[in-house]
């Protein structure tokens, strides 16, 4: 499992000069795909010399990595699995950088008719009901927890949703909208992934704007009490200019389409 985790690490900053120091630190695939990271991690090098290696994985993933001390820090957004990963001693604390929301995307003509929808368990409702196709991560990351629990509160457990319309891909947010566009099936995304993604086919967003579909990023960096051989020094400094003007700006920057697709929101809890 190891190595195959660190087989999908983002090689990133080519600058043609060693820099200083490495750290390692695990994010989403969501904050990948969003195309975010091509923005911060260059400013990162020059600021602080530091090379920041990143390793791509879920939310679910990225605490394991985070508990085994392969990485200095992670970068997610599923708070519940947050707060735990401190509580149990593997995090130091959560500092809350930035959000952006979820949204279900779907067939523009919508066979399910979840654009009149009043809530997101709604819209789930419609689908199920209608069995129309939907694509899931299925793979523990933030935003399939997220999935999973509106399935939950609109009464729709395991059972009830049927492998002849919920097709679950094991894959991240770039590759599971991708399935869905072949399929032509109803998906759940975070806004930025589906804006930067290019495949879009027939697909459309069809609902956003329910409270619950709030998608908080959070940093956690990794307890060096329990793991010192973490850069618990280099995590601080990632930390400092995360929730510093100069990410503020770059963060409520970044657009596509012109729609920003991140909010700077940083404090510490």
């Amino acid at each position: 499992m190891r190595k195959i985790l660190l087989a999908a690490v983002a090689a990133l900053l080519s600058t043609g000069a060693a820099l200083a120091e490495e750290m390692k630190m695990a994010v989403t695939t969501s904050f990948e795909n969003s195309g975010l990271a091509e923005v911060l991690l260059p400013e990162i090098a020059r600021d602080l010399d530091i090379g920041l290696q990143l390793l791509v994985v879920g939310t679910g993933q990225a605490i394991r990595l985070g508990e085994a001390g392969d990485v200095d820090a992670i970068l997610v957004h599923s708070r519940a699995a947050e707060e735990a990963f401190v509580a149990s001693g593997n995090g130091t604390h959560r500092t809350e950088i930035m959000y952006n929301d979820f949204v279900l995307i779907g067939p523009s003509d919508d066979p399910a008719g979840i654009a009149g929808a009043a809530s997101a368990t709604e819209a789930l409702s419609a689908i199920a009901q209608a069995g129309a196709p939907f694509a899931s991560r299925g793979d523990d990351s933030g935003t399939h927890k997220m999935e999973l629990a509106l399935w939950q509160a609109a009464g729709i457990g395991e059972a009830a949703r049927d492998v002849g319309w919920y097709k679950e891909t094991g894959s991240g947010m770039g590759a599971t909208l991708n399935t869905a566009s072949g399929l032509n099936a109803y998906v759940m995304s975070d806004r930025a992934s589906w804006l930067k993604f290019g495949n879009k086919g027939d697909l459309t967003l069809l609902f956003a704007g329910d409270p619950v579909l709030f998608n908080q990023d959070a940093y956690l960096p990794v307890n060096p009490d329990r793991h010192p051989h973490v850069k618990a020094d280099l995590a601080a400094k990632l930390e400092a200019w995360l929730i510093s003007d100069r990410a503020k700006e770059l963060i409520d920057g970044y657009r596509l389409e012109g729609e920003q697709l991140f909010v700077f929101n940083a404090g510490h809890d």
